[in-house]
């Protein structure tokens, strides 16, 4: 909105042409986000707290946990208006890039809402029933799939992603680049899901993950950085980096009030659509692959699940009686159970995602 006008006027105002600099409207945003996040935090934690908008802690999760019984929930909203508010002043609205990252968080926030509405305010303790939010989540990977199809900008390397590390190797997925897509941002969005148990946890990671898709962005947008550095050029791709700034500030405001002893707790309405975000985000950038890496904690999250189930359905088939490969899933609930305190796994936590963070922008020059 303000970039359009802006825009227009700065023949008139010298001083607009700063809105010509995508490094200006990133770093606006990302102050921007989080300076919304400080302000309205308080406020929609009055309100949770007034209407009794509480988390319900699982009877066979951790026993510290049940001290948080009550405390709010559904404080994904700080999130979602901290950075839908920046995007839509200071990035280009006519960017199709921006209008497939702005209507995937959407997407998945009101997904997220339904989720929490429901467990929460109708008491209904599943929420939404698990297919039901999967089919939302394979709704969207098909929608963005298509988009990505139509976009002139996109027409030779719609069905394609990059590989970390090879220098100027990409793989064309041809007809499977949809299910690609699908696993990214369905897997991206439930991992970060499952990543949510400890207080701070995902926040702060989200917070490391969109400050490195940021830097992405910005380079993939540029010819003279995307070819020093041998990646793939993406027109258009620097607008996501206002995206990522401000999600990155808006992260890092939430943290502010989720850090423990945590005053409020994201619910389905943050945890699915940052990490829908995240997911579209890296679809976008072509780096579906580099996920794994920025994103290595939310993997290793998802995947402790994964062998937690398997492990306990292959010992319950052979011998008739489950066994658990860990204490618990996710693995930040093993090390509670292991007696680490919950504020050391989360930075031990945040210091790995750090550095696998550092490890993903090195794969640039490691080719």
């Amino acid at each position: 909105m303000l970039y359009q006008i802006f825009t227009e006027l700065k023949d008139t105002f010298s001083f607009l042409n700063l809105f010509e600099y995508i490094t200006f409207r990133a770093g606006l945003s990302a102050i921007i986000a989080l300076l919304i996040s400080f302000i309205i935090g308080p406020w929609v934690i009055h309100i949770l707290h007034k209407n009794q908008i509480g988390e319900e802690i699982r009877s066979t999760g951790p026993k510290t946990h049940m001290k948080k019984k009550g405390t709010p929930t559904m404080g994904g909203v700080i999130i979602l208006t901290a950075v839908l508010l920046p995007t839509l002043l200071f990035s280009n609205l006519k960017s199709p890039l921006i209008q497939i990252i702005l209507f995937s968080t959407i997407w998945m926030g009101l997904i997220g809402f339904l989720d929490d509405f429901l467990k929460i305010i109708k008491k209904l303790k599943r929420g939404l029933i698990a297919r039901y939010k999967l089919a939302g989540q394979i709704t969207l990977g098909c929608i963005i799939s298509y988009w990505i199809y139509q976009l002139p900008e996109f027409s030779m390397i719609s069905t394609k992603t990059t590989l970390p590390f090879l220098k100027n190797v990409e793989l064309d997925l041809g007809l499977l680049y949809p299910i690609m897509v699908i696993i990214v941002i369905t897997g991206t969005s439930n991992s970060v899901n499952l990543t949510d148990g400890l207080d701070g946890l995902a926040a702060g990671l989200l917070g490391i993950c969109f400050t490195v898709f940021s830097a992405i962005a910005y380079i993939s947008g540029r010819t003279d950085f995307s070819t020093y550095l041998n990646i793939l050029y993406l027109p258009g791709a620097g607008e996501l980096a206002i995206f990522s700034s401000a999600m990155a500030g808006a992260c890092i405001g939430y943290l502010w009030f989720n850090s423990s002893p945590a005053e409020v707790f994201m619910g389905d309405t943050g945890s699915l659509s940052s990490g829908a975000a995240l997911g579209t985000l890296a679809v976008l950038l072509k780096k579906e692959l580099l996920l794994f890496i920025i994103g290595g904690v939310f993997v290793l999250e998802a995947a402790s699940v994964i062998v937690q189930v398997t492990y306990f359905r292959w010992t319950r088939y052979l011998t008739g009686k489950g066994e658990r490969y860990f204490k618990m899933a996710p693995i930040h609930h093993h090390f509670e159970l292991k007696g680490w305190p919950e504020t050391k796994i989360v930075i031990r936590f945040w210091i790995i995602g750090l550095l696998l963070a550092l490890l993903s922008l090195t794969t640039f020059k490691v080719r």
